[in-house]
């Protein structure tokens, strides 16, 4: 496996480090990968406390072998990241001081060809992060009806052409079920206009759309960050690197929400109950420089954006 770079890696540790070098400071990874983001914070911080989530066993595995060194400071946990604050209780954590959201597919999972993320490649059409889970995005393809379809595929993919997939999908099956991913980009090839497939890939958006509904990534998503904001204690922060519109907006929209007085308008002077309880640390979103982008391709498309806890909860 090719080394793995961790992106953002020198701004992430730069944006969390006034909350991580207090003493007794906990850093939640809430997607942990091969833990690169973890073994730089675990060597920059000697005192530092870290738990780390993942719901891929076997990245779990493979960062568990990185961080032995470390393994006195170090918890790792198999679940998903929207589990965040059971997971903080079931160790009696009342506040952490950072928590760190790496979004999207891992390299790992997309250099493993046989989970069948990429389009470029065949491979049984799986899809799941944690393979212990049921759904697959053959399953997907075989049950969901063509009004299902569609919705997954306009909703998650953002792709205009999802009527007419959808019914081609629905047709195919009739006859031969898609179990391969260069099936699928078959019948998705065969199926787009050729005035539009030079605006890119045309099968990227239908996997992208099962992809995120195989993992509820989504709607795992939108639990999870509040649940992250609620977990950190005054002065803590959260650091989040999104690489795609769809998540990037859940937590554009989350922040605003907490960085944001709930006073009514036209009320005279502003209550303790009504002021935020956090601040932004990056003026909307921060996108990859040049240089981060020479050094790691992946970094291309992401979204950093930041906040911290400035006040207690109400």
């Amino acid at each position: 496996m090719a080394e793995h770079i961790p992106v953002f890696l020198e701004r992430t540790i730069e944006l969390l480090a006034p909350a991580l070098e207090r003493p007794g400071a906990i850093l939640v990874d809430a997607t942990l990968g091969l833990g690169g983001h973890a073994e730089a914070f675990l060597e920059r911080f000697p005192d530092l406390r870290f738990i780390g989530l993942d719901r891929d066993q076997n990245a779990l595995k493979l960062s568990a072998e990185r961080l032995a060194r470390f393994a006195d400071r170090v918890q790792l946990v198999h679940c998903v990241y929207d589990r965040i604050g059971e997971v903080l209780e079931e160790r009696q954590i009342r506040g952490i001081a950072g928590v760190l959201f790496d979004l999207g597919v891992s390299s790992m999972q997309l250099d493993r060809v046989e989970r069948g993320f990429s389009y470029s490649k065949d491979a049984p059409l799986d899809m799941r992060m944690d393979d212990t889970s049921e759904l697959t995005a053959a399953r997907v393809l075989a049950e969901y009806d063509e009004s299902e379809l569609r919705r997954i595929f306009y909703q998650y993919g953002e792709e205009k052409l999802a009527p007419r997939y959808a019914k081609r999908i629905v047709e195919r099956r009739a006859a031969t079920p898609l179990t391969s991913s260069a099936q699928l980009v078959e019948l998705i090839d065969a199926a787009t206009p050729a005035a539009l497939r030079r605006a890119g890939h045309p099968a990227k958006r239908v996997f992208q759309a099962l992809r995120i509904e195989v993992n509820q990534e989504l709607s795992v998503l939108e639990r999870a960050i509040p649940a992250a904001l609620d977990a950190l204690e005054v002065g803590g922060r959260i650091v989040v690197l999104a690489y795609q519109s769809l998540e990037d907006r859940i937590v554009k929209r989350e922040f605003a929400a907490r960085t944001t007085s709930t006073a009514p308008r036209g009320l005279p002077v502003e209550l303790p109950e009504h002021r935020p309880q956090f601040a932004l640390l990056v003026r909307g979103a921060e996108l990859a420089g040049d240089d981060e982008k020479a050094a790691n391709p992946r970094s291309t498309p992401v979204r950093l954006r930041a906040a911290e806890r400035i006040g207690a909860a109400a």
